[in-house]
């Protein structure tokens, strides 16, 4: 009876998730192509603030732990663990003042609803992994302009989603890039608990009463000439954070 139970609450959610998905990825194009940036920004925060109230359909229970306040008049780099899609609402519904922008494989950037459109006009940057030396290029871009803008940076470290929430080993080049390219950014660890639990079983049927959590660590100072020393530092606070989240 509770295996029924998921499928049908999955169903619905789904039904949900996807109306939602194709309502704004129409919003999105009105509002981008004729009201402008900051109008095609709301639309995609609204749609995340609704995808995590369908998450509750399933009786998921969302956390957001901030320790202290973050400025908005400066870049940060968010550097978060990677588990599953359902973070990412997350980080664009209580991170939006910040105007988080994200570092996504190419592949991503068609055949969502919203979700494409988003990544590719929302000032996002797409990367291809097989072409690393233009990746990095591409990343140097995307720090200065976002610096210029007073907007910030999320990157997963990780590459790949952990499969079952343990930390897997940050790939240095990328963060590495953004910390030389960003040096004026504030950067502030994140660990991100039970996402995991959604891909279990490649997103069907959705697991009932996950405890989703999101932590932001104390924000850091990127000190020049320590950046290495900086990626310890973060890759440690989130994995210890996420063992904490754990437990």
């Amino acid at each position: 009876m509770k295996k029924l139970f998921r499928y049908l609450l999955s169903v619905v959610f789904y039904l949900c998730f996807g109306s939602f998905l194709l309502l704004f990825h129409a919003i999105q194009w009105v509002c981008f192509y004729v009201l402008g940036y900051l109008a095609q920004k709301n639309a995609v925060e609204i749609l995340n603030f609704f995808i995590l109230k369908f998450l509750k359909i399933l009786g998921t229970q969302i956390y957001f732990d901030q320790e202290q306040p973050l400025p908005t008049n400066r870049s940060i780099i968010f550097v978060a663990n990677h588990q599953s899609t359902y973070e990412v609402p997350l980080i664009i519904w209580h991170l939006r003042k910040h105007h988080p922008k994200f570092i996504s494989k190419k592949e991503l950037g068609n055949g969502i609803p919203s979700v494409s459109f988003n990544l590719r006009h929302g000032g996002s940057l797409l990367i291809d992994r097989k072409c690393p030396e233009k990746a990095i290029k591409s990343i140097e871009s995307f720090g200065k302009r976002l610096s210029k803008k007073k907007h910030s940076a999320v990157i997963f470290p990780e590459g790949t989603r952990s499969r079952n929430g343990k930390i897997k080993p940050f790939q240095k080049t990328g963060l590495l890039t953004l910390l030389e390219h960003m040096p004026d950014a504030l950067v502030v660890p994140i660990s991100i608990g039970n996402s995991w639990q959604f891909a279990k079983h490649n997103y069907f049927p959705m697991p009932l009463g996950v405890q989703l959590t999101m932590k932001l660590h104390p924000s850091l100072e990127i000190v020049p000439g320590e950046n290495e020393k900086l990626f310890q530092t973060i890759e440690k606070t989130i994995e210890l954070g996420v063992k904490a989240l754990h437990q």
